[in-house]
């Protein structure tokens, strides 16, 4: 199988400092990544990154750079679809140590499965559509206008979070703005008819 970690000076930056990190840490380390990759935002919040720059010895620049190639490499194992025992050899070509590469191999294992299927079944924007409705008002006068004549719609979007909250989004049409969004809506329409 052909690499699918290239050695960039990056990467040989952050396995030094992967192969220096307590292999019970490092573990709990992998395991909230993987956790949280479907979601695409941070594996841990400000305070929590605080408390591992304690907890790792590390400054904060360095702390991101070790984030950013655990994900990476989570990333591309659940791309590819990696087994465990190619996982471990790719990293060790990359000169993460032997111990190291088991632990990530042994966190792929049994958590790298469930990742997978979560990014499959998953969505690529946070939020998904829900609900729809909708309301039309027209203007019939102004106090510089007495006769006009300006319709607005209304869309009410129910946005489903994936912790199930709703969250609703009101947007407000003219009639012109309403007419380029059903276009646009029409072009997204003909270009997934396409793709089926």
């Amino acid at each position: 199988m052909s690499s699918i970690i290239a050695e960039t000076q990056s990467i040989k930056a952050a396995v030094v400092h992967i192969n220096s990190i307590d292999s019970s840490k490092f573990s709990r380390l992998l395991s909230r990544i993987l956790q949280k990759l479907h979601l695409k935002e941070r594996s841990f919040s400000e305070d929590e990154e605080e408390k591992l720059l304690t907890a790792l010895s590390l400054d904060k620049q360095t702390l991101q750079l070790l984030l950013e190639t655990l994900s990476f490499i989570l990333e591309q194992a659940v791309y590819h679809s990696i087994k465990p025992a190619a996982l471990k050899q790719q990293l060790e070509n990359i000169s993460v140590a032997s111990e190291k590469a088991e632990v990530f191999s042994q966190v792929w294992a049994s958590s790298g499965p469930d990742a997978v299927e979560k990014i499959r079944h998953g969505i690529f924007a946070p939020q998904k559509l829900d609900q729809v409705s909708w309301q039309l008002s027209l203007q019939m006068a102004r106090s510089d206008q007495s006769r006009l004549k300006d319709p607005h719609a209304v869309l009410n979007l129910g946005l489903r979070a994936e912790d199930e909250r709703l969250q609703d989004v009101s947007v407000e049409f003219s009639h012109q703005d309403l007419l380029d969004f059903y276009n646009q809506m029409e072009r997204i329409q003909t270009q997934l008819d396409s793709l089926t």
